[in-house]
């Protein structure tokens, strides 16, 4: 659970900082510091679900175009994830809005993508310690 709550906030800093970089949009909530924390936590934990129901379908349907594409096909099938979270979202208050797929949904995919990479690499995960601690 507690790593679950860990990616929720890294998805959510991931697409705060892909809204600054790449002109998607999130709205609605209020308008205080609180209430844009929470409502970027409501799109990252929308976006995790997407990720851990959705995506792993995907995966394996796209299997072999992973394999012709050298593994670029990531940021397309990112940028899905994005685009329906997006479609997801238009049916709350909260809203991630994504204007153009190939502009700003991978170039999105790939803000995420990376910023994702890079706080994962800092957080801990705690399979991870849980996995060097039996180890030792």
């Amino acid at each position: 659970m507690r790593s679950f709550a860990i990616k929720v906030v890294v998805n959510a800093v991931a697409i705060w900082i892909a809204t600054l970089v790449t002109g998607i949009s999130v709205s609605g909530g209020s308008n205080t510091t609180s209430g844009k924390v929470l409502t970027f936590l409501f799109i990252g934990l929308l976006f995790g679900i997407v990720n851990a129901v959705v995506k792993p379908v995907v995966k394996v349907l796209a299997f072999p175009f992973y394999i012709v594409t050298l593994g670029l096909l990531t940021f397309v099938v990112n940028a899905l994830m994005l685009e329906l979270t997006s479609w997801l979202s238009r049916h709350t208050d909260l809203q991630l809005r994504i204007d153009h797929f190939w502009w700003q949904a991978v170039g999105a995919a790939l803000v995420v993508s990376f910023i994702s990479l890079v706080l994962n690499l800092i957080l801990p995960d705690s399979l991870r310690e849980d996995r060097l601690k039996q180890r030792s």
